[in-house]
């Protein structure tokens, strides 16, 4: 089951840190944490999510807030790589989608790098191959993820089993953090409190963040 919202949060399951030192929720008991989820490959996340996680960070990194990343992959897996995780933290060097629209808007520095900096930890998350897709791995997927399934008709019981069999025909890996904390895409934000309690996961980049932040950080 994916990670309730008032449940103590999962440490993050990341294969390595590439940029900053190891860390985990368990290690970051009394600050507020932040965790930026965004894939290389995915435009929205360079030119909304992680701008804005970047400026949780310059703002309030000195009063307790802590802002990690960790890119996911849950499509396009021969972009979507720690191979080019590290290009972009050691470079600033973006690929594929974000390349393209970043470079459309003016927004990228002279060799395909990005006008920011990323100045806080990131690590890739792990990834695990899928095996052979079977009736039982159909159905533990859509119940994780689809809670009102059970009392759905059957007509859309039969509709959900054929779009999620399609999905997983598709997935080639199963991305750990991604799916332990029941995220819908990228970028998405994890607030975690000063206990430790899963406070808000939030799909996209909307305007409420910040005072979500500051008030988790008023607590």
């Amino acid at each position: 089951m994916a990670a309730r919202i008032g449940d103590k949060a999962p440490n993050l399951v990341v294969y390595e840190w590439v940029q900053g030192k190891p860390t985990n929720i368990e290690k970051e008991r009394g600050n507020v944490v932040l965790v930026e989820v965004f894939q290389v490959n995915c435009p929205g996340c360079f030119t909304h999510g992680i701008p804005q996680a970047i400026d949780m960070y310059t703002k309030y990194h000195n009063d307790g807030l802590r802002v990690l990343g960790v890119a996911t992959a849950f499509e396009d897996f021969d972009k979507n790589t720690l191979e080019n995780l590290k290009l972009l933290l050691t470079t600033g060097e973006v690929i594929g989608a974000p390349r393209r629209v970043l470079g459309e808007y003016g927004r990228l520095a002279p060799g395909n790098k990005l006008d920011y900096k990323i100045p806080f930890p990131v690590g890739m998350d792990t990834l695990l191959k899928i095996g052979p897709l079977t009736d039982d791995n159909i159905v533990d997927f859509i119940e994780a993820n689809v809670p009102d399934f059970r009392s759905s008709t059957e007509k859309d019981k039969e509709s959900i089993y054929t779009q999620v069999q399609q999905y997983l025909k598709r997935k080639q890996f199963s991305a750990k953090t991604f799916e332990e904390y029941g995220l819908r895409g990228t970028p998405s934000a994890i607030l975690i409190d000063k206990k430790g309690i899963l406070r808000q996961t939030i799909f996209g980049s909307n305007g409420f963040l910040e005072d979500a932040v500051k008030q988790l950080l008023d607590d």
